[in-house]
């Protein structure tokens, strides 16, 4: 049904600006720029919040996902996991635990060791196998 109705259009003389518009898929909300716009920092602004700092400073903000429920309050440090402060640390790569004496290693970085090396055995293996 859509080619049929494409075949029809085919007589009818469209202007650019709507040619350009038909043609594009998008799901923006604002169907696109116009020609020879800059896209400047007006558009890309962010928008000022309207809540005060101290709301800021005290909930988490956005963190709400149901819809009869509130933002969580934001709670002192002591109340949080102790796991919870060490996430973001750097682990150690392959090639710095291979330097390492296995035996001082603590639990967490030998079982680190042990998934970093399969993995690496398991890309070799693959690799040899694909080349021959």
């Amino acid at each position: 049904m859509a080619i049929s109705y494409m075949r029809s259009l085919k007589s009818v003389v469209i202007p650019k600006e709507i040619a350009g518009v038909i043609g594009c898929r998008t799901f923006a909300a604002g169907g696109g720029k116009k020609k020879g716009s800059k896209g400047g920092a007006a558009a890309d602004a962010p928008k000022v919040s309207s809540l005060s700092k101290e709301v800021k400073a005290s909930t988490v903000v956005g963190a709400n996902i149901l819809k009869d429920g509130a933002d969580p309050k934001v709670l002192p440090d002591s109340e949080y996991p102790e796991w919870l402060w060490h996430l973001l640390d750097k682990k150690p790569a392959l090639s710095e635990l291979r330097r390492k004496d296995l035996e001082t290693l603590p639990y967490e970085d030998l079982k680190r060791f042990v998934k970093l090396d399969n993995r690496a055995r398991i890309k070799e293996n693959n690799s040899v196998r694909a080349k021959n």
